[in-house]
């Protein structure tokens, strides 16, 4: 799973954050980005992020995915959730809400947050370093995309 936008950017409140995440897909395969920047640096995961105070939960995942790859979706449901414990000093508390998405428009342009993107079918992302509960929350929002 995701962790959210540049967690590391300062201290981490008491208190745990809401972040959402986005099983996108095109054509059958799901689009992993990996990260570049700690925490999970080096693994692959779904772009989202942070949601602001005051934003909606489908607006906060429309900004974070355009922000980390320019890509315009169609959100189709909520596929899971993911509870991220704090692991050292410093470290954040997030829930992490993640939706099943449709590629719209667009090809990936990752931020500074992202060094690799790859569109892959749910069956060959096994092979990759992935962050935790990856597997099992693209094989749900799979099943909200393909009905």
């Amino acid at each position: 799973m995701p962790g959210p936008s540049d967690p590391a950017s300062g201290p981490q409140p008491p208190r745990p954050q809401l972040a959402v995440s986005a099983a996108i897909f095109r054509e059958g395969k799901v689009l992993l980005v990996r990260r570049a920047r700690s925490p999970a640096k080096g693994f692959y995961s779904l772009p989202g992020g942070r949601v602001e105070f005051g934003e909606s939960l489908h607006a906060a995942l429309h900004r974070e995915v355009d922000e980390e790859t320019s890509l315009k979706i169609e959100i189709l449901g909520l596929a899971g959730w993911r509870e991220v414990l704090p692991q050292a000093a410093g470290s954040g508390h997030y829930i992490i809400l993640s939706f099943a998405a449709r590629w719209v428009d667009r090809e990936p342009h990752l931020n500074e947050e992202h060094d690799d993107f790859q569109w892959l079918a749910p069956e060959e992302i096994g092979s990759l370093k992935l962050t935790g509960g990856l597997e099992e929350i693209v094989a749900a929002a799979r099943k909200l995309v393909v009905g």
